[in-house]
């Protein structure tokens, strides 16, 4: 853990220590700050019901889960790579029957 850093965030009421390595500390305050952001935005909704703070750690869990899952159905390129390898085939076979 030579180049990690213990650091403490708070979620949900609770402060929890965090190793982190220097280079994600930023990214990591700022994750912690997004996550209770979205836990103050749906308490402050849901203000009438009087959501707990772990209830709403559990709505923003499962809002970040799909947004996750959407980024990777995004980000997959399984698709493309198998239709560039379907179009360099097609070229090979072009190139081989007009020489």
């Amino acid at each position: 853990m030579d180049d990690q850093i213990l650091i403490h965030v708070q979620i949900a009421e609770r402060k929890y220590p965090v190793w982190v390595r220097r280079s994600d500390e930023e990214l990591a305050r700022k994750a912690a700050k997004q996550i209770q952001n979205k836990i103050n935005q749906y308490q402050q909704y849901f203000a009438k019901e009087k959501v707990s703070a772990w209830d709403a750690l559990a709505m923003v869990t499962f809002q970040l889960s799909i947004e996750n899952l959407q980024l990777e159905e995004k980000n997959d390129t399984i698709p493309i790579m198998d239709k560039i390898k379907d179009l360099a085939g097609e070229l090979t076979n072009y190139l081989k029957d007009n020489k």
